[in-house]
């Protein structure tokens, strides 16, 4: 066999081996939790109302669902309770265009706009002392 006979094999199985190996460490580094970004996307007036209710929902799915509160303190009785503040961008952007056209002559008209927001929402909820949700109320300001 000729050295560069040799020489192409051994680029192709070094290629083949290292593509492989890379395919493996990225497929084995995922990770089951979820990012930050995407639980607070979870935090909805929908969402809230969907997945709290009264002497039923528990922390530990409070947690799950919407993750760590940013403020967690005890009321008058010494019941925890768990606050929650999620801010972000509202972007729209709108086009609309109409015309006619002649034969001779023609016009058109074209118009485009882009707004712009912010929305906060706002979550409190308290448990009783078996850590099961016994009252929350969620409030929601676009600005």
């Amino acid at each position: 066999m000729s050295p560069l006979l040799l020489y192409v094999y051994m680029k192709i199985f070094y290629t083949f081996t290292t593509s492989l190996v890379m395919a493996v460490v990225l497929t084995s580094c995922q990770t089951p939790y979820q990012p930050v970004a995407d639980r607070n996307a979870e935090l909805t007036q929908g969402n809230v109302q969907m997945t709290l209710s009264v002497g039923s929902t528990t922390k530990a799915t409070v947690l799950e669902k919407f993750g760590a509160p940013n403020i967690t303190t005890r009321d008058g009785a010494g019941r925890e309770v768990w606050t929650y503040q999620r801010a972000g961008q509202v972007s729209q952007a709108e086009t609309s265009s109409s015309g006619w056209t002649v034969i001779l002559a023609g016009s058109s008209r074209s118009q485009s706009g882009f707004e712009s927001g912010s929305r906060m929402i706002t979550l409190i909820i308290k448990f009783d002392e078996h850590d099961i949700v016994s009252d929350f109320r969620s409030r929601t300001s676009h600005f």
